[in-house]
């Protein structure tokens, strides 16, 4: 009975973060491989129903669990008004026990944005907002299919401060079609001018099924030498303007790191709200439908809408701890690893820590292993020795 009352004690401190994915744009970008598109009025109203419902019992799933975290993702979350983004996010709070401190994040888009819309939801709670820039070049925006331009963007970050925001990220995109070394530093430097707290500063990758891929060989992409320089510029110009690089594609002021993002590098369990939205919860990795249909029919059915469901191994469990930590600069702790898994990190991985200190690209300092300089450019091709076995 005791160890029983102690196992049930354990779970109710457990930290969670929350992700609520809200599948709705005005219009889908050429680069764009997410789980969004557009949607009528009767349909983001329709969804935010269905949408609450999961949220309330997911929230009895979670029972006792405290979330460290909210993140409103998409898509693009302020094509809905401040009143339903107001009322999910009240729905988020009835649900579940969320930390004092909780940060809780709004992803924005400069063309949906508006006075009335930042104050309810600053009010509602949001403390933290992310807005997708990618460029302070017009000509680039159109490449990529954006909705709004430079100035628009300005307005936005203006008026996400007169509303209270004093924690606001910016999204910045490299390597975009017609992109030069010095349009990308001018981007950069107007960027962090007006004093963001976080700058995610993102590579553009090809995926499959997007309209880019499908026309990469017409695409004026920058060439691998251009690409390797904007990025070593990234660190170089962000860190004049006191954002420091904390991981391969963010930086933040001191104090400002995303705690949502963080928990995700460092093995932090996950609910994952709405259509086709990915969890990590209970060693078990899961995501939601992806059919609008089925998710409106049996949003408050979990088990019904949930797909993919895999129970981690103790492999798979440091595998990712590998691959997700790394990508700290500060890396993974070799104390941390062992008392995570009761193991030392070289028992498990030799030959490939032995390789790649050699090469010069990972480096053991102050009881921690992490990437060098030069390792980081090169991460996808390390990160991938550390794939478990299937």
């Amino acid at each position: 009975m005791k160890a029983e009352r102690n196992k049930i004690m354990d779970r109710k401190e457990q930290e969670l973060e929350l992700y609520a994915h809200i599948p709705f744009c005005v219009r889908k970008c050429g680069y764009c491989d997410f789980l969004s598109g557009t949607a009528e009025e009767s349909t983001r109203e329709a969804y935010l129903l269905a949408l609450a419902r999961e949220i309330r019992r997911a929230g009895q799933d979670a029972e006792g669990c405290r979330a460290v975290s909210v993140f409103f993702g998409g898509g693009t979350p302020t094509v809905l008004t401040g009143g339903q983004l107001s009322r999910l996010l009240s729905e988020i709070k009835k649900s579940f026990r969320l930390a004092g401190d909780c940060e809780i994040t709004l992803e924005a888009n400069p063309g949906t944005l508006d006075p009335e819309k930042l104050r309810l939801c600053r009010e509602a709670g949001f403390n933290r907002i992310s807005i997708g820039c990618q460029s302070a070049d017009n000509r680039e925006l159109r490449r990529l299919g954006r909705i709004h331009t430079w100035e628009e963007f300005l307005e936005g970050f203006r008026q996400a401060r007169e509303a209270g925001f004093s924690n606001i990220n910016v999204d910045l995109m490299s390597g975009i079609p017609g992109q030069t070394l010095v349009s990308w530093e001018t981007s950069l430097r107007k960027t962090a001018e007006l004093g963001p707290e976080h700058i995610s500063a993102y590579s553009l990758i090809l995926e499959e099924g997007t309209p880019f891929y499908k026309n990469r060989e017409k695409l004026d992409l920058p060439d691998e030498d251009t690409e390797r320089r904007m990025y070593e510029r990234t660190g170089e110009i962000l860190e004049e303007y006191g954002c420091r690089q904390y991981e391969i594609s963010n930086y933040a002021r001191e104090g400002y790191r995303c705690r949502h993002n963080l928990g995700y590098w460092t093995g932090r369990e996950y609910l994952g709200l709405g259509l086709g939205a990915s969890s990590l919860w209970r060693d078990t990795r899961f995501r939601n439908t992806d059919s609008m249909e089925e998710y409106l029919k049996d949003s408050g059915n979990l088990p019904k809408i949930r797909r993919e469901e895999e129970k981690l191994s103790a492999s798979d469990r440091q595998s990712e701890y590998m691959i997700l930590g790394l990508r700290l600069t500060e890396g993974i702790s070799l104390a941390g690893f062992r008392e995570t898994f009761g193991t030392d990190v070289r028992k498990v991985w030799p030959g490939v820590l032995e390789k790649y200190e050699g090469y010069g690209l990972l480096e053991e300092a102050a009881g921690r292993l992490k990437f060098t300089g030069e390792g980081i450019s090169l991460s996808n091709v390390v990160l991938a020795e550390f794939l478990p076995e299937k």
